[in-house]
């Protein structure tokens, strides 16, 4: 042990380290730091408090309400299907959404205010106010600039910037009456297509119900028959009383033949009875076969029965339409569809934007990650050389 420190002793000492200096690459990264970081912020902060000119915000928040009315299909055992309405998988509330972000809108809105002298009121503000040309598309980029939506479950809520707090308020009413508008027409449109659909099932089903009461009546006149239907079971009545009266001459006939003598006139003429009764059942069935103009009386009572159910199911048809039609015109009378603001469009008492701190901080931090990324940078191509 004691050899082990003699020989750590006998080792000679190291000079102590050179103090550290100052070389020209600290110096480059102190004035780097300085023009990349320190005089963009400063001049930043100068531009943002002393010359970014007020903004006021204007909020306002609606959705699109609906109503429908129960379809007169369902009360007639399932016939909505021959006058129903399809509807849309897109709603009012997506239409509007894309509706305020159009060109369309902001085209309108501008022909309410001019945007361009409402955005252009901070002279001295080159970066916050409206810098574009006369071209609408430019005047559409400001839009979406100044005009910022959200749009959550069904409810869309915007937040409008502009120099002055009534001209804020302004264009919030100003959309909040288009979007009404648009609204308004979409509705007249489904009211009219509805009401379109529903006037042509009702001329189809009249129609329907016209040809196949002429039907009828043509048949009813080619072959002198109101309803065959009534004549047959009139003929079966004189049939099955025709049977009664036969069964009934049969047990006189019978009795006769126990108790008279066999040459009593009664019973010959009970015989003669019972075979016209027979003859006249027989002449009856006959008619069930016989030919009317070459028809069969059962192909005509089959005939008949078709043109019956196609009668019936045109009057019930019909009924349903006339049904359809009449609450179309009670919904065309009656706005179904109306834009519900639950926010009305607010009026500023104090400017809220630009918020300069948070923009200060946001390029503070930015101008930073950026310089350490390039100092980074900067020693690693050193370091390979």
């Amino acid at each position: 042990m004691q050899a082990k420190i003699d020989a750590a002793l006998q080792k000679p000492v190291l000079p102590p380290a050179a103090e550290a200096k100052l070389e020209r690459r600290h110096y480059g990264m102190a004035i780097s730091f300085l023009i990349a970081v320190v005089i963009p912020v400063i001049v930043s902060a100068w531009y943002i408090y002393a010359r970014a000119a007020d903004q006021y915000a204007s909020y306002v928040g609606f959705s699109v309400r609906s109503e429908s009315a129960a379809s007169p299909g369902d009360v007639l055992g399932g016939l909505g299907s021959l006058v129903g309405v399809t509807s849309s998988s897109t709603t009012d509330t997506d239409i509007l959404y894309k509706f305020i972000q159009s060109r369309d809108l902001v085209e309108r809105v501008n022909a309410r205010i001019d945007l361009r002298e409402v955005w252009s009121k901070a002279p001295n503000d080159p970066v916050f106010a409206f810098r574009g040309t006369t071209a609408l598309e430019d005047l559409v980029k400001e839009w979406d600039r100044k005009v910022r939506i959200h749009y959550d479950t069904g409810m869309i809520d915007l937040r409008i910037l502009a120099f002055d707090p009534q001209d804020a308020q302004d264009i919030a009413r100003a959309i909040l009456d288009e979007g009404g508008i648009l609204i308004n027409e979409l509705n007249d449109i489904a009211r009219e297509d509805t009401l379109r659909y529903a006037r042509d099932e009702l001329e189809r089903a009249q129609e329907r119900l016209r040809v196949a009461r002429q039907e009828v009546t043509e048949f009813r006149n080619r072959y002198q028959l109101v309803d065959p239907q009534a004549d047959v079971q009139g003929q079966l009545g004189v049939v099955s009383s025709l049977q009664q009266q036969l069964a009934d001459q049969l047990v006189s006939l019978g009795l006769l033949r126990a108790n008279a003598q066999p040459s009593d006139p009664r019973i010959s003429q009970t015989e003669l009875r019972i075979e016209v009764i027979r003859e006249q059942i027989e002449a009856e069935r006959q008619k069930f076969g016989s030919e009317s103009e070459g028809v069969a009386l059962s192909d005509v009572v089959g005939q008949y029965e078709i043109l019956a159910v196609d009668r019936q199911f045109a009057e019930t048809s019909y009924t349903a339409a006339l049904a359809s039609y009449e609450t179309a015109r009670a919904e065309a009378v009656r706005q179904s569809r109306y834009l519900a603001p639950y926010i009305r469009p607010t009026l500023a008492q104090e400017a809220e934007f630009p918020q300069r701190a948070m923009l200060l901080a946001m390029i503070a931090g930015f101008l930073l990650i950026l310089w350490v990324i390039g100092s980074l940078i900067f020693y690693s191509l050193r370091d390979r050389r």
